[in-house]
């Protein structure tokens, strides 16, 4: 085999001009190393690479379970490690006018002089002005390449660049490591042309040359190709030129083995197990040729932020004191807002992600992200919290979306709960309260907006329930006729909180499990019935009231618990939870949260994007059009067409708690704990499941590794607290503020368990005065109104 004198040429000066970047290696007494930047290609010893020294080939072992097609370490492997990322700092730069970029410049010279003078002087004014050239400098340029999209290509060229090739290597210094790859004959960034099966070269198109695929790792006496994927996600390209490679004759005996990081995504286990079985169709053999080799650690980035460092309000109680931080909010900014922007951007991120610096941006379902922990809040230290989402099933299919969205709900349903009294969580629909729908302050934040219309939704979903034409419904007007009941009763249904489980310690406080539960009772209504009038005797009404419970209310409850359209209720729920801890830390010792707490001012966390406009009275219009008319009509042969509606609430003023024992928490809940801490440096899978955590902080402070805090930077301060914070926008960072303030000490825990093993309940059992009393009163005296349906006289005969 020959490659062109071009290719050659091309070949070695790649390797006179590439280093590997230094990454940090989670082993025990080991540095991190420049890569061998003088080596010939496909010379370069992997343990010489990321170890440091040369091994005598006997110290070698090789991939594990290599002869499984995929197999995975066990989780008491599953370990850290860290890379440097000091691009990162610099993610808050705003999109330069033009006068930014002429002082800047457009040229090579200017892109060296700008970054000559930070390597100089350490002020990262210099490092931003180097970052503006390469900018201008690409869009003078006509290459293919160019964008116009300052945020967008400052994420994936400069920061996303430089943690590819980082983090990269860092995990693959912790595989050579743990597999021991080393001695002479494994060679790491191994080149190799791509011929077809019949030796005829394959063109990049691209390029237009040849293409040429580089592994990770390369052994020729175990005849194994090796490549690292620290996100768990092959790259389709780099596996087109890997069908062409295992098919040619030169390499007809050798293998391929993918070792990811991360949770393999299915499409990647699919696309592997099929190379592998053609493979073996092809070679006649039942050995596994094509493998896949989980071996999952989490890489952490490092980097100090510093005046251009982008910062959020999220979850911040005191937004120009300093800002939030964390894998949380990356991977928030990172989402689309749609599923067709969310495809584009996947695209996007899949061209430049070749090595998963960047995680998988679309690989987070954020219609589940919930909070999951928030840390014990204290004076001047803000708060640590971490949330969990489902992966979604196909990332390239369809990526997740929406992330900003719903993490500004939980964080300003938080900050709701905190500033206003509990006698102000309820809402209700009942048509002869028209003014009476809910607290006119909570009807101007969006948990009051979500939780007006999940009461709505529930009532729809009872009347689909209802229908009597088959399913739950049929079952239920069946068994009402077998008790020669001809109608049904007039009914409430109100949704409330289950006892939470919880665990609370000096940490702070997880969220376990945090249930809903529908009411039903008995009620009537003076606003006519759109069906007329059923009267019933009570033990009538009784018994359709069991029937109701037995058939329809179960249902009805598991949607509200796990049905996509309540998913912001639990959001906004789960915020409650978190919010009621701060509460009772608060009274304990000051926090930064006291001013908020019963302040009844929600300036700062209104209703927000299409719902801005939103008002109670539009969710109530939508009601009583429901109930007038009806959800949905069918024949009947006594009465024509009947129609349904009900009516009922959404009560939050309590949410009791219980705080399970620390041998529960570690028995039902193993390594949540260790999970979630190191969810506020990287996005983290929950054991072996489909469940990721991530986190941050609004303490002002990154966690970089071990520990290890930097300070982050204050805000400009106005003196002035401020009334409509600006929300983080999609793809377009806030303006850098000044630098950073004098780092903190860590915040004391202040926390103490509960001896009897329960929190107190949220909110208090008793009445608080007259107005609690009235709004309490308002929050249970919704009624309900079903339609009714006479039974056929066929039937009673």
């Amino acid at each position: 085999m020959s490659t062109s004198i071009r290719s050659r040429i091309r070949f070695r000066l790649a390797a006179c001009f590439a280093t590997a970047a230094a990454a940090g290696l989670i082993v025990t007494g080991l540095p991190a190393f420049q890569g061998t930047a003088d080596a010939a290609p496909g010379k370069i010893r992997c343990d010489e690479k990321f170890l440091g020294r040369k091994y005598n080939v006997d110290e070698a072992r090789g991939i594990q379970g290599k002869n499984t097609p995929y197999s995975q370490n066990p989780e008491d492997t599953w370990g850290d490690y860290f890379f440097d990322n000091p691009s990162h700092a610099f993610d808050g730069m705003p999109t330069p006018d033009q006068a930014k970029l002429d002082a800047a410049g457009k040229t090579e010279a200017d892109v060296q002089r700008w970054k000559k003078k930070y390597g100089q002087t350490g002020d990262p004014q210099y490092r931003a002005l180097e970052i503006y050239a390469r900018f201008n400098k690409q869009l003078v340029g006509d290459g293919p390449r160019k964008m116009k999209d300052f945020p967008l290509w400052l994420d994936q060229r400069v920061i996303g660049n430089e943690a590819n090739q980082r983090k990269g290597d860092g995990f693959e210094s912790r595989v050579v490591k743990q597999f021991k790859l080393v001695g002479p004959d494994w060679i790491c960034q191994k080149e190799v042309p791509v011929f077809d099966k019949n030796g005829k070269a394959v063109i990049n198109p691209k390029t237009g040359e040849q293409a040429v695929r580089k592994y990770d790792a390369y052994n020729a006496k175990t005849k194994e190709f090796v490549e690292f994927k620290s996100n768990g996600k092959h790259i389709a390209e780099q596996l087109r030129w890997d069908k062409h490679i295992l098919r040619n004759k030169e390499y007809a005996d050798h293998k391929l083995r993918l070792i990811t990081g991360d949770e393999t995504t299915g499409n990647t286990k699919r696309q592997y197990a099929s190379l592998n079985r053609q493979l073996q169709s092809e070679r006649g053999t039942s050995l596994p040729q094509a493998t896949i080799r989980e071996q999952r650690a989490n890489g952490h980035a490092r980097w100090t932020p510093n005046r251009y460092t982008r910062y959020d309000e999220f979850f911040n109680p005191d937004p120009r004191r300093v800002g939030s931080y964390g894998p949380l909010h990356d991977d928030v900014w990172r989402s689309a807002k749609s599923p067709e922007q969310a495809r584009k951007l996947q695209h996007q991120y899949n061209q430049v992600n070749t090595r998963g610096g960047f995680g998988r941006p679309g690989g987070i379902d954020f219609s589940t992200l919930e909070l999951q922990y928030v840390g014990n809040p204290a004076k001047g230290k803000g708060l640590d919290y971490s949330f969990k989402a489902d992966m979604v099933e196909d990332e390239d299919k369809n990526p997740g979306w929406g992330g900003e969205q719903r993490l500004q709900l939980s964080s300003d349903a938080m900050f709701a709960w905190l500033a206003l009294t509990p006698d102000k969580f309820w809402v209700n629909l009942n048509p002869d309260q028209p003014d009476r729908i809910m607290d006119k302050t909570f009807g101007k934040t969006d948990a009051g907006r979500v939780l007006l219309q999940a009461d709505l939704e529930m009532k729809h979903d009872y009347a689909r329930d209802m229908d009597p034409r088959s399913g739950i419904g049929k079952q239920y007007w069946d068994a009402m006729t077998a008790a020669n009941i001809p109608c049904g009763h007039q009914i409430r249904l109100w949704i409330v909180p289950k006892t939470a489980k919880v665990r609370a310690d000096n940490n702070g406080l997880y969220i376990l499990d945090a249930p809903l539960k529908v009411n039903a009772e008995p009620q009537k209504v003076n606003f006519p019935s759109p069906n007329g009038k059923c009267d019933l005797t009570e033990d009538q009404i009784n018994t359709s009231q069991r029937l109701v419970e037995q058939y329809v209310i179960p249902d009805v409850e598991e949607k509200v618990n796990s049905g996509s359209a309540y998913a912001d209720l639990r959001r906004v729920y789960n915020a409650r939870v978190a919010a009621e801890y701060i509460r009772t830390q608060d009274k304990d010792h000051v926090t930064d949260f006291r001013p908020i707490i019963n302040s009844n001012d929600v300036a700062r966390w209104p209703l927000r994007g299409k719902a801005g406009t939103w008002t109670p009275k539009q969710t109530w219009d939508e009601y009583m059009k429901s109930y007038t008319q009806g959800d949905y009509s069918y024949p009947c042969q006594v009465d024509g067409q009947n129609k349904t509606c009900i009516m009922g609430g959404v009560d939050f003023s309590k949410a009791p708690k219980r705080n399970i024992s620390k041998t529960e928490f570690n028995l039902q809940h193993p390594k949540t704990d260790t999970t979630t801490k190191t969810s506020r440096t990287t996005t983290v899978t929950y054991r072996n499941s489909n469940t990721v955590m991530f986190g941050g902080s609004s303490s002002g402070k990154v966690y970089n590794g071990g520990g290890e805090q930097t300070p982050g930077p204050k805000p400009t301060s106005t003196g002035k607290p401020t009334s409509k914070p600006t929300s983080m926008p999609t793809h377009q960072p806030t303006t850098p503020a000044p630098d950073p303030s004098d780092s903190h000490t860590p915040a004391p825990t202040g926390a103490s368990e509960d001896p009897d093993g329960n929190l107190a309940h949220t909110g208090s059992d008793t009445p608080i005065g007259l107005i609690a009393s009235i709004a309490a009163a308002l929050a249970v005296g919704g009624a309900g109104l079903t339609w009714w349906m006479r039974r056929r006289k066929a039937a009673a005969s």
